[in-house]
C-alpha cells in the first residue's frame, strides 16, 4: 500500500501567506539576499524527500541525505540539490555530511532530521540487530547530526533544527516497543535542547507524523493493518515542516486530530491505557 512521493506533487501545494517583515528565508540567510541553506536526511524517500520538494519550491538552497544512492540523486536532480549518500550509522558520517555542506555553501541554517528505520513486532521476538538498527539510526544518528550542526548556527545566530518524530513516541505503539522508545527520546531531547538554545536565535521544532503512506512499512517488515486511521500523504508532513519553520513552530502534529489522544495519554494516563487495550 505504501509508496514513494510522486516528484511533483510537493510542488503543487500552497504557500502560506506571509505577513509584513522579513520572510522566513530572509531571516535564516541572515538577510544576506542569498538563499539559505536546509540538510535534509532521509531524502531518497517518503516523508524527506516530501521536504526536499516543498523547500525546493520555496526557494531553499539543498543538501541531501539517504541511504539509497539511486533514489537520492533522483530527488537531487528533481529538487536542484547537492546530495550526499551515506549511511548516519558510519562512525564520524555526521563530521564529513556536515563538512559538506559548509563547503557547499557556507552556512546550514536548517536541519531537517527525518532519517529513520522501524521494526514490527513482538518486542521478546526482535533480533539484535534490528534493535541495534533502529536505535542508531532513529535517535543516536540524529544526536550525533544535531551536536555537529548546532554550534555552526549558534555562531552565525540563527537556525533551525526540525526533528521528524512520531506519534508512536508520544503514546507508544503496540508491536513498535523499540521504535516507540527511540521516538520517546527525540521528543525528550528536542524539549531539553529547545531549552539550551533560547536566546542564541536557534529553534527546535518537532513534527509528530501518524500513519504516512511511504515504503516505511514495507521496509520495517509488516504492512499496515489497519483501515482507520488512513495514512495521510508525506506532502502533509512536508506542509508541516514548512509551517514549523516559517512560524517558528515548537510542536506540530500531522494530523492535527492526533493531538488529542497525546493530551488524553498525558493528562489522564489510567484511562487512555484502558482505552488503548480495547481499540488499540
Amino acid at each position: 500500500m505504501s509508496h514513494a512521493p510522486r516528484g511533483d506533487a510537493a510542488n503543487t501545494v500552497s504557500t502560506p501567506m506571509r505577513g509584513p517583515g522579513p520572510c522566513p528565508s530572509q531571516k535564516l540567510s541572515g538577510g544576506s539576499g542569498r538563499p539559505p541553506t536546509a540538510v535534509v536526511t532521509g531524502a531518497s524517500s517518503g516523508i524527506g524527500a516530501a521536504v526536499a520538494h516543498r523547500l525546493s519550491a520555496e526557494g531553499w538552497r539543498l543538501v541531501l541525505n539517504g541511504r539509497d544512492t539511486a533514489r537520492l540523486r533522483d530527488v537531487a536532480v528533481r529538487t536542484r540539490a547537492s546530495h550526499f549518500p551515506a549511511d548516519l550509522n558510519v562512525p564520524g558520517i555526521e563530521q564529513r555530511l556536515t563538512r559538506f555542506a559548509l563547503d557547499q555553501s557556507g552556512s546550514v541554517d536548517l536541519l531537517v532530521a527525518g532519517a529513520g528505520v522501524g521494526w514490527a513486532g513482538d518486542f521478546v521476538n526482535m533480533p539484535p540487530s534490528a534493535l541495534t538498527e533502529v536505535i542508531e539510526t532513529d535517535l543516536l544518528a540524529t544526536l550525533r547530526l544535531v551536536q555537529q550542526v548546532v554550534p555552526h548556527m549558534v555562531e552565525q545566530g540563527r537556525g533551525r533544527i526540525v526533528l521528524i518524530g512520531s506519534v508512536a513516541g508520544v503514546v507508544g505503539v503496540r508491536g513498535e516497543a523499540v521504535y516507540s522508545a527511540a521516538k520517546a527520546a527525540v521528543n525528550t531531547f528536542g524539549d531539553a535542547l529547545r531549552y539550551e538554545l533560547r536566546g542564541t536565535g536557534v529553534g527546535l521544532s518537532h513534527v509528530v507524523p501518524g500513519v504516512v503512506d511511504t515504503p516505511f512499512f514495507e521496509r520495517r517488515g509488516a504492512a499496515y493493518p489497519r483501515s482507520r486511521p488512513r495514512p495521510v500523504p508525506p506532502e502533509r508532513v512536508a506542509d508541516a515542516v514548512w509551517t514549523a519553520v516559517s512560524r517558528g513552530k515548537d510542536e506540530i502534529y500531522v494530523p492535527g486530530w492526533l493531538r488529542l489522544p497525546a493530551r488524553v495519554h498525558g493528562a489522564a494516563p489510567a484511562v487512555f491505557r484502558r482505552l488503548a487495550s480495547v481499540f488499540g
